[in-house]
């Protein structure tokens, strides 16, 4: 019989004595380490020495990211439950395919020598196959309600956060549900700039749900209701808290936002990879992870730059580093502060910016820093602040993107 070398962490839990003894009385187990906590466990399953796992379901920091970095190591799992009908539940939502109940852990030792060589449950039927090609097929096509739109651009602050707010403003004032997404791992600005000054973050909030599974049911409770039409999860409270999203959570909240509606994601700077890379393959995040993580999740990028020759050159740069990360989804340029004092016109721009990489269009949006002033002193959105020449733009900017005719004039979304 071969022996499996297992890992135990109940932190004190009322089985815990006897999984003891059922470890140490079965011939095929040998308890390698009775682990204190979670991060404990993690750290003894990244030494190789551990073929297998003994948690309880219901274990204090147990959610999505701790079974993607045991199953990473190759460590199976066993969940006990205290609460067979609960906790089984939150076990399958983690993705613990072993549930045993605590009154009959005494078998432990059968179960373990009985798992097999992966934890993954088996598949119900044969996987489809692969879809046939499309040219710029959206996600939203794929029998959703919503689609992601991400607004990235490169350094020197050409106006993502203005243009995210700007175009989630003109998309609710048209009727659509819209939920706007701070996602800048710099530490974001939305809610400060609508006048919102909760400190809860609603992106850590929405992210600690969907590692542990509980999404679905509590995503509203993590947005803050701007307008009728009009959510926002704010972002980082500061920049420094950027390591508590874990890798794959902010793709899974996209996911479920875009099944209710339209998001419109405001984004950080950066997106090179970390050049230390994560060799130990532990899942660790990494902080420009966070906006790659959103532009590989999106149905449109807008990608934004300023009209001045330093924006254009960064513009361009980025426009190729964007489609080296997302080759086939759909990028709109948009051209920020353009004013005559510079002495080019828009066509100029375009011819520009038509040989530096693939888009499927070039949107300028002209220089008005009094409207951008009175929304940002008034804490209000452009579309609530009077009519404008930026906010005439962003709406042919959203008749482009969105294909969704403006209300007539007058209508006004509400707070």
């Amino acid at each position: 019989m071969s022996v499996i070398v297992v890992l135990l962490v109940s932190t004190g839990a009322a089985w815990e004595s006897r999984a003891l003894a059922a470890l140490a009385d079965h011939p095929g187990t040998v308890l390698l380490k009775r682990c204190v906590d979670v991060a404990d466990l993690l750290a003894a399953a990244r030494t190789g020495q551990a073929e297998a796992a003994v948690l309880g379901v219901d274990l204090p920091g147990l959610d999505q990211g701790v079974v993607d970095d045991l199953r990473r190591q190759g460590v199976r799992m066993v969940g006990v439950a205290t609460d067979p009908g609960h906790s089984t539940e939150r076990a399958a939502r983690l993705g613990i395919a072993t549930v045993l109940a605590a009154e009959r852990v005494d078998e432990l030792g059968a179960v373990l020598v009985a798992l097999p060589s992966t934890d993954l449950p088996p598949p119900l039927s044969p996987p489809p196959p692969p879809p046939a090609p499309a040219t710029a097929a959206p996600r939203a096509a794929a029998g959703r309600q919503g689609r992601v739109i991400v607004v990235w651009g490169p350094a020197g602050a050409p106006g993502r956060t203005t243009l995210a707010a700007g175009l989630a403003g003109e998309l609710a004032r048209r009727g659509l549900g819209t939920l706007l997404v701070d996602a800048d791992p710099y530490g974001g600005t939305l809610a400060q700039q609508l006048g919102v000054l909760d400190e809860v973050s609603g992106l850590l909030a929405a992210t600690r749900l969907a590692a542990s599974g509980v999404l679905d049911e509590r995503f509203t409770a993590t947005q803050r209701r701007l307008s009728a039409h009009l959510r926002l999860l704010s972002g980082l409270p500061r920049p420094d808290r950027w390591p508590e999203v874990r890798p794959g959570a902010l793709t899974a909240l996209l996911d479920r936002a875009r099944s209710e509606g339209q998001v419109v994601v405001d984004t950080g700077f950066a997106i090179a990879p970390d050049p230390f890379g994560d060799p130990g393959g532990t899942g660790r995040p990494e902080r420009d992870g966070l906006t790659r993580e959103a532009l590989e999740a999106a149905d449109d990028i807008l990608l934004v730059g300023t009209a001045d020759p330093v924006g254009l050159a960064r513009l361009a740069r980025a426009l190729g580093e964007l489609r080296g990360l997302v080759p086939t989804t759909r990028v709109r340029v948009v051209v920020n502060r353009m004013r005559p004092t510079l002495g080019w016109r828009e066509p100029d721009v375009r011819a520009l910016l038509a040989g530096f990489g693939a888009h499927d269009g070039v949107h300028v949006l002209p220089d008005d820093q009094a409207a951008v002033d009175r929304a940002l002193v008034a804490g209000r959105m452009l579309v609530e602040s009077g009519d404008s020449a930026l906010r005439r733009a962003l709406a042919r900017l959203v008749d482009a993107l969105a294909g969704v005719p403006a209300r007539a004039p007058g209508a006004r979304a509400r707070r």
